[in-house]
């Protein structure tokens, strides 16, 4: 029942297809009534919920398909391909953007396990993943339905909302996704600070060694560990978060030069090899082709 009042929640309040802002930092609600296909995002550290059709998201060739079943996590910012590619009129994709403040993931994750409430990673279980889906639990729906209501009153959205909010990180971090979070929030993830650095710089030089020295680790330590995390080599991580980047910018409207300094690449002909070779036609064909999707997450 909670879930259907989510539902129809976001349905009153979502006047058009997009995104549409809640009062409360970071948690957006959305919409979509037209099938948009793939196109190249990037999630930085966020949670998507959907409670009405379905989404899919695809990391380095995996394929993540969700529903009001399951949500998406994703704790540590990722170069993905998203799309709503079953949304019409008749079937509409309803649903929640819930950005997570890395700040107040870690403080909570922090607590949690100061008060013993964390069980022991089991051994064998990977470690912090870029993206992972989550099985809607009672605890999730119920805090993310009163997170919400808030958006009624102005005055109790500005009184409660930081808590509510909190509520639901910590539903989160309990939940089936709890783990991969905890460990990409906790004080000890040397990758997770690895992407968080990268992801802020994309437009200075990026020397995997250097990546690898911050992480406190040995060159092939660090090769190891950061492809178990992101399921890609690091120089393939950085490649693929600078392509991304500018095939958004230049589908927002940016011209093909400005989007390639804007994120790192000095050689125009070196970024127009690499665009072709990862999407399949030349950024000038990206630009006259592609616009982008309104505002769905």
């Amino acid at each position: 029942m909670s879930k259907n009042e989510i539902k129809q929640l976001i349905a009153r309040r979502t006047e058009k297809d997009g995104l549409t802002d809640t009062g409360i930092a970071g948690v957006r609600m959305f919409r979509a009534t037209q099938a948009i296909p793939c196109v190249p995002a990037v999630y930085d550290p966020c949670v998507v919920a959907i409670v009405s059709g379905a989404k899919e998201a695809v990391l380095d060739g995996h394929r993540h398909v969700y529903d009001d079943s399951q949500y998406l996590c994703c704790p540590m910012s990722m170069p993905v391909k998203a799309g709503t590619p079953n949304a019409s009129p008749e079937n509409p994709l309803y649903g929640v953007f819930i950005s997570l403040d890395p700040h107040a993931m870690s403080q909570l994750a922090l607590e949690m396990e100061n008060a013993g409430g964390v069980l022991p990673t089991a051994v064998g279980e990977l470690r912090a993943q870029g993206i992972r889906l989550s099985k809607w639990d009672d605890g999730f729906t119920e805090a993310l339905l009163r997170l919400l209501h808030l958006g009624a009153s102005h005055t109790d959205t500005a009184v409660l909302g930081e808590a509510r909010l909190r509520e639901l990180y910590y539903a989160i971090l309990k939940g089936e996704a709890g783990k991969s979070a905890r460990q990409a929030f906790g004080a000890g993830n040397a990758i997770a600070r690895s992407i968080a650095h990268v992801s802020s710089r994309l437009d200075e030089p990026i020397s995997i060694d250097d990546m690898a020295t911050r992480a406190g680790m040995s060159r092939a330590v660090f090769h190891r560990r950061f492809k178990q995390v992101t399921t890609m080599a690091p120089i393939q991580f950085v490649k693929s978060m600078r392509l991304n980047n500018a095939a958004m910018k230049i589908a927002s409207g940016m011209t093909v030069n400005e989007a390639a300094i804007d994120v790192g690449y000095v050689s125009p002909s070196q970024f127009s090899r690499e665009f072709k070779r990862m999407y399949g036609q030349s950024p000038r064909q990206w630009s006259e082709g592609n616009q982008l999707p309104v505002g769905v997450a």
